[in-house]
């Protein structure tokens, strides 16, 4: 039973930590481009809106070469409570306060100072950025310090990724709702800023709650195998990230799938207030993707068994290209475009899982080859990707919303004309369908760690491990 109530202590977490995570990711573009600037000057919403997007992807960019040394920092973390644990709940605490003010024009200074917002802005993104980090490397960082077994990892990792899922999609059914209910103005269906700001603040409400509650709930568990002669330095950090092949081909497939599905993600909210017209069929696709989602992490285990991680990978990128071709062909029919987007989520939660596990299992990978273990510092990699992914996304989005005609509270879908509708589908559809198959190919060729694989490397590990260690 205590185990049970590890996992869903375990869960809560990694539900508060996507619920914050899609609010970053998805929604904070869409508070920018249609509510953030909104002066009669259309050439200047235009610009500031390019400004603040190209500020969040240099720092997103720039953070490339500080999450490494986060996750070594974490590695070296000893305490009472583990060395995880209180970066999972001082990363709540910071990160959720931080975006409740980004998610505002920063006291009226977006209108009345711009350099000063820009100033301001960019240094609340950064403080909020590598918090957030921090909590995302050690809230995943922690399943290869609960068990050595691939099986048990994928148990554990189901149900994170159970509340993950949960998490993430809740957003969707209540992000308009709960704009709605606070804005004063619903600004056709985009509502206004305090309605943005009523939703940031409860969703960091959300994420903090589910960390302390993780925190309360888990134990890391000691074992020899976790035991290193001498820490990693930070010189040496890009030296054990760039020896680990496996490591370094499952990011790289990772990130090229991981900007096709964000893609299509991000834009989601703009194509049913731009194109479908219709904002609030949005949370339809919330409670669709969270019942599909749920059902498809509880598969995991079952899945991954009888087909095996690398098929189940294969497989979930052929419904992924299916589901985008029917989205594409929607058009205005709200249950055609219920069921394209539906069914492009179905898959997302496994491929996570895959891509979770096989990273997971690069850390003995990297122990054997190498002889050092070292686990947020090759778990950080994944929320790295992740949030590369969703900085060059979210640029993408904010460039496109402008180009499209889909910026301003004035917007609506009549106001979109035939050549600029074919411009955002193209972006939408057809850039991530090529991505999915690159990333495709990157997988089936490159990435060869396998169950039975990482199940030779811990028994090896097993016999030699406490001998060269010492």
């Amino acid at each position: 039973m205590s185990r049970f109530l590890s996992r869903v202590a375990y869960a809560c977490g990694t539900f508060g930590h996507d619920f914050f995570y899609a609010m970053i990711g998805t929604y904070f573009m869409i508070f920018v481009t249609s509510n953030l600037f909104n002066t009669d000057d259309t050439s200047y919403n235009e610009y500031m809106i390019g400004l603040v997007t190209t500020v969040i992807l240099v720092i997103r960019v720039a953070e490339l070469f500080i999450d490494p040394f986060i996750g070594n920092t974490i590695d070296k973390t000893k305490t009472r409570w583990g060395k995880f644990k209180p970066w999972v709940l001082s990363g709540a605490v910071i990160a959720a306060v931080t975006l409740a003010i980004l998610f505002t024009d920063i006291g009226g200074l977006a209108e009345t100072s711009p350099i000063m917002y820009l100033i301001v802005f960019a240094i609340l993104y950064i403080i909020m950025d590598i918090f957030y980090s921090a909590k995302d490397v050690a809230i995943w960082s922690m399943i290869p310090a609960l068990s050595f077994d691939s099986r048990e990892r994928e148990i554990t990792a189901t149900y994170a990724r159970i509340g993950s899922v949960f998490g993430g999609q809740l957003v969707t059914i209540i992000v308009i709702p709960i704009v709605l209910a606070f804005s004063e103005n619903s600004n056709g269906g985009a509502g206004d800023a305090t309605g943005w700001f009523a939703f940031a603040a409860i969703g960091g409400l959300i994420a903090t709650v589910g960390a302390i509650i993780l925190g309360i709930g888990t134990k890391e568990h000691d074992s020899a195998l976790r035991e290193n002669k001498t820490d990693t330095s930070f010189g040496q950090v890009f030296s054990v990230l760039m020896k680990n092949d496996q490591l370094l081909w499952i990011a790289f497939a990772y990130l090229i799938f991981g900007l096709g599905q964000n893609l299509i993600n991000n834009f989601n909210l703009y194509y049913f207030i731009y194109v479908l017209g219709d904002s609030s069929q949005f949370s339809f696709l919330g409670v669709i993707n969270v019942i599909i989602g749920l059902m498809a992490v509880a598969l995991f285990p079952s899945l991954t068994k009888k087909f095996s991680r690398r098929n189940l990978f294969f497989y979930s990128i052929a419904i992924m290209l299916i589901a985008v071709v029917i989205y594409y062909f929607a058009g205005q029919n709200v249950y055609l475009t219920l069921l394209g987007a539906g069914l492009f989520a179905l898959p997302q939660p496994l491929i996570f899982l895959v891509v979770l596990m096989t990273i997971t299992d690069t850390v003995e990978y990297g122990q054997l080859k190498l002889g050092h273990r070292d686990e947020a510092l090759v778990l950080c990699v994944r929320p790295l990707i992740d949030k590369l992914g969703g900085a060059i996304t979210s640029a993408i989005v904010g460039f496109t919303a402008v180009w499209v005609g889909m910026s301003g509270n004035k917007v609506t879908a009549e106001s979109i004309t035939p050549d600029n509708l074919l411009n955002f589908q193209i972006i939408m559809f057809a850039i991530p369908f090529i991505l999915l198959i690159i990333a495709t190919f990157i997988y089936k060729a490159k990435v060869k760690l396998t169950e039975e694989k990482h199940a030779e490397i811990v028994r090896e590990l097993e016999r030699t491990w406490g001998k060269d260690n010492k």
